[in-house]
């Protein structure tokens, strides 16, 4: 009887030590405690995927396709110091604007896009800083390949 004494107090201690954990809590407070973690993290997620929307729709709108061409007009003038650049965001909406210089001054015109589509007549350079904006990196990068050296294009 002793002995089954001995092994009940032992068995018992053993059982307050793992219903109390470390900290000397309940494991019904510790229970708790993680249960409101878990509900404070959910709340957080909300808040985030919520941010995460505004972000993702203020994106789009952003620029994030570009696409440059510089040229020579003129035969009067060196180099290629002219140049047209599109300036669209996801929806190929933007403007195109145009640097056209020569000896004796720079002009700079712009342009509207709305979906890749100009509202005026597109010069040919124009047209293709469209292309190559609304095409992509790979576009550019195989029209780079093509250039011949010379100034950076």
């Amino acid at each position: 009887m002793i002995l089954e004494a001995r092994r009940i107090r032992r068995l018992t201690e053993r059982l307050d030590a793992v219903t109390r954990g470390s900290s000397g809590r309940s494991i019904e407070a510790i229970l708790e405690a993680h249960l409101e973690k878990v509900f404070q993290v959910g709340r957080e997620l909300d808040q985030v995927s919520a941010r995460a929307a505004i972000i993702d729709e203020q994106m789009r709108r952003s620029i994030q396709r570009v696409g440059l061409v510089r040229f020579n007009p003129f035969e009067d003038t060196g180099g290629n110091q002219s140049f047209a650049v599109a300036l669209l965001d996801a929806q190929g909406d933007g403007f195109v604007l145009s640097s056209l210089h020569s000896r004796t001054g720079t002009r700079v015109y712009a342009k509207a896009l709305t979906a890749g589509q100009a509202d005026a007549v597109l010069s040919t350079e124009e047209a293709q800083a469209v292309e190559r904006a609304l095409g992509g990196a790979r576009t550019i990068e195989r029209a780079a390949l093509r250039q011949p050296a010379g100034p950076a294009s």
